[in-house]
This record gives C-alpha cells, structure tokens and sequence, in this order.
C-alpha cells in the first residue's frame, strides 16, 4: 500500500512546517509527516522550510541569524494564504519529536544544508533521534548527497534518501551508490516505468510534491511506495477509495 506522507505538514490546507499543520495530517490519516530544518545561532534545530523567515513569517533576516526563542517571536502564519485564526509558531524539531511520542508517524526529515553547510547539522539530528528512539521512524533525505553519505558512513542504521529534481539514468544505482534505500524525486521527471523499475530493485520511490487528484491516482495504481503531498486528506481519501 502506497504511504502518505504529509509535506511540511497538511500545508495545502495550514500554515506549513507549524504543528498545527503536522497535528491536522496526523487527524486526516496521513501515515507520516515531512518536514524542513536548520540551524539557529544557538544551535538549534529550528523546522522551517526556506533559508530565511522572510516567506512565512511577520520577520525578516536568515534563520542562522536567530535564536531558537527570537524565532519563536514570529507569526509562522503571517502571509498565509487561507483563513487561519491562531497565530502558529516555529517549531523546533524537538517539539516535533516530543508530539511524536503520542502517535506513531513516519517522519522524513529533510536536511536544508546544501545552501548554507551548517556545521554539525547531521550530528545534531541523530543525536536527537537517537535520545528518542525513533530509529525506526526516520527517513534523512537532502539535496546535499554528500550529507546523506556521511550519515551511511557514520549511522547507517538510519534511513536515507537523495532528493532531486532532474532526470536521473537508473536512479537505483545512485540511491545503492549513495548507501540509500529510497530515492525522492520532482514527480514530474519519473516516469511510471522508471518508478516500477527502482521498486522491483528495491529502491522505495516517493516523489514529491504530488497534489493533483489525477497524479495521486495514478500512483496508487502502480502501488508507488509513498507520495509526498500538501493535501494528506485528498490523498487518503482516495487511497480509501
């Protein structure tokens, strides 16, 4: 069965990367959650999707630049586009993990290192991972492959996954090359051959950002091994389907 997974939450439909948006996929059946992060000037693990708050919140300036409390100062909902009443917050991954404890969620986190290599970020993230336990429940993925490798080399028992977004000849071979069991790619550049190739090789395949009703359909019926949407409730209701 194809596993949903929620990107940055239900943010289709919430403010993303907030926990009111991670709360509203675990309450459409969402299987897992994916989720940003980077490194605050405190050294935090701040979950936030761009390198700098400027997109989603009432603030401006790099997330490296703040602490973890002076991010939290900021309306993570401020230029949201739909209709939301409460003022959402930053939060850090450790709350994120801590609200985990009461579910049993996947959680894919993707490492925002490859424009700013932040120093210890991968140490950071495992540790916390391990204090936790949640061994199991973790999938690493990144633009920054250099970054996936290492954590194989240091931690192989945690799970990883390149992302990209460009053709890719046998994407298999990479994600074996790279020590990955699973590959995320564009979804507009993987084909359903190419998808029900690297599954039969035993690569997991879950392209991202998959919203329209028509793509999620279709990568039910080949039994793709996961999706990454904004929308988890369309995506489970049709899976129900």
């Amino acid at each position: 069965m194809t596993t949903i997974f929620a990107h940055r939450g239900s943010a289709g439909t919430h403010p993303e990367n907030t926990m009111e948006s991670f709360l509203a996929a675990e309450a459409f059946g969402a299987d897992g959650i994916e989720l940003d992060v980077h490194l605050t000037l405190d050294g935090e693990i701040a979950v936030i999707h761009d390198t700098t708050v400027d997109r989603t919140t009432d603030g401006t300036g790099r997330v490296v630049d703040f602490t973890m409390q002076e991010l939290k100062k900021f309306k993570a909902n401020y230029h949201y586009k739909h209709f939301f009443k409460k003022t959402a917050r930053i939060p850090s991954l450790r709350e994120v993990f801590e609200w985990m404890e009461g579910n049993k969620l996947i959680c894919n986190i993707e490492l925002k290192n490859n424009d700013i290599p932040y120093e210890g970020l991968e140490e950071k993230v495992i540790a916390l991972i391990k204090e936790f336990n949640y061994e199991e429940r973790i999938i690493i993925s990144s633009f920054n492959h250099y970054s996936l490798v290492y954590i194989v080399n240091n931690w192989p028992e945690i799970e990883t996954a390149p992302l990209y977004s460009d053709l890719l000849y046998k994407p298999w071979e990479y994600a074996r090359c790279l020590g990955s069991k699973g590959i995320h790619p564009k979804f507009k550049y993987i084909s359903d051959s190419i998808i029900k190739a690297t599954m039969d090789e035993g690569i997991a395949v879950r392209p991202y950002t998959v919203n329209k009703e028509r793509d999620i359909k279709r990568l039910l019926q080949i039994n793709c091994s996961a999706i990454i949407t904004d929308f988890p409730e369309k995506a489970v209701k049709l899976r129900r389907k």
